[in-house]
């Protein structure tokens, strides 16, 4: 006859100790990558050189496009975004009001030959992305190879 492994009942009915502090246990427990339990995230971004421009693709779901912020200082291309958020709940027993602040700043050296009046920034399906026009001189340079010794 198999035996039956039994689940422990602090498994089955939570404690009311871990209930009331869950909220510190969750800001406090976590790895190097996390500030008080909450993961530390930075959009993910992918830059791609066509024939006439640059496109840099950063995704950001959950945005709107007046959340953007995006700078040239010199060479230097930054984008970033601040969002807060205020939620408030009031029942007969109790009240609830809660807050969130996001916020992030990626920034970039553009490359050379990159017509910075006409960047062009469209923000789509939770992606923003921005159009580098290249100079006729920056389109006339071919590609090089270099021969690895």
């Amino acid at each position: 006859m198999p035996t039956k492994t039994l689940a422990k009942r602090s498994d089955l009915v939570p404690s009311v100790f871990n209930e009331f502090f869950k909220p510190w246990n969750e800001w406090f427990s976590g790895s190097k990558d996390e500030l008080f339990g909450n993961v530390l995230k930075v959009p993910a971004v992918n830059i791609e050189e066509q024939k006439d421009n640059f496109m840099v693709s950063l995704a950001a779901p959950g945005l709107k496009k007046d959340d953007f912020q995006i700078d040239i200082d010199g060479n230097i291309l930054t984008i970033s975004s601040e969002k807060e958020e205020e939620k408030e709940k009031k029942e007969e027993k109790y009240y609830c009001k809660e807050y969130n602040y996001s916020s992030f700043s990626r920034s970039f050296t553009l490359p050379d030959g990159v017509i910075v009046d006409k960047i062009d920034a469209k923000y789509e399906d939770g992606v923003l992305k921005l159009t580098m026009p290249k100079s006729e001189e920056a389109k006339k340079m071919a590609p090089k190879k270099i021969a690895v010794k």
